[in-house]
């Protein structure tokens, strides 16, 4: 497996590195560098990905921060010239706390450690798709069968999803949304944010690029999946 990584640094010459070493490394995929911890939430904001590589001492929002405001956090590598955040560091649960200025060495024994850590964690899908009519999947030791027409939307959770139906509570089940994605069919459901599937057949109402669900929920669609939802539109309302 590709490890997808995006690294963060004010620095030019440090971002470079890292980028450096990212690319020589054959299991990471760099798919985005960011010279603030602004420009990188406005990158998680529509993209997922596994890894950041991430400076702590940055103007404005520093990196510790940053990883703390994050509902959604992918795994953190730390890369800073200060040993003092070390502690803070751990307690967010970041995989490793590297030392500016970084070897090629360091940052492949640090980069194993991630590897190793999404082998270990790597679970497979919790779901079992029976027909196009319905699914199974796993939650709390029970298998449930779900009616795809009864999803209305799917949402993510980190590791978990929780499935949005029409007239019952929410199903957490323990898959990525990417796992859910490809089992669902193309023609019925539709990626519009990195966080968000949505039924197109439970689709009745969009708003400055805002899907709403019983006037109260407000699925957003996201930059990379606006092209493709209004091709949807385009074929589907009259406008």
């Amino acid at each position: 497996m590709k490890i997808k990584c995006i690294a963060i640094d004010d620095e030019p010459l440090a971002l470079q590195q890292i980028s450096s070493y990212i690319k020589k490394t054959p299991f990471l995929e760099n798919v985005a560098l960011c010279q603030s911890a602004f420009e990188a939430k406005e990158y998680l904001a529509n993209n997922e990905i596994d890894l950041m590589f991430v400076d702590i001492n940055m103007p404005d929002l520093n990196g510790m921060d940053f990883v703390k405001s994050l509902v959604e956090k992918p795994q953190v590598i730390f890369t800073t010239a200060y040993s003092k955040y070390a502690l803070e560091g751990f307690q967010v649960d970041a995989l490793d706390y590297i030392l500016k200025p970084i070897s090629y060495d360091v940052f492949l024994k640090s980069a194993t450690k991630a590897k190793t850590w999404f082998e270990l964690n790597q679970k497979q899908p919790e779901i079992i798709q029976t027909t196009s009519e319905y699914l199974f999947v796993k939650s709390e030791y029970k298998l449930i069968r779900i009616l795809l027409s009864d999803i209305k939307y799917i949402e993510s959770a980190n590791e978990y999803i929780q499935i949005h139906l029409t007239n019952e509570e929410p199903i957490t089940t323990l898959i990525r949304l990417k796992a859910m994605e490809e089992q669902l069919p193309k023609n019925k459901f539709m990626r519009v944010h990195r966080s968000f599937i949505v039924n197109l057949d439970q689709v009745k109402v969009i708003e400055r690029n805002r899907i709403i669900f019983d006037h109260k929920i407000y699925i957003p669609v996201g930059d990379q999946y606006k092209e493709v939802f209004q091709t949807f539109i385009n074929k589907t309302f009259l406008i």
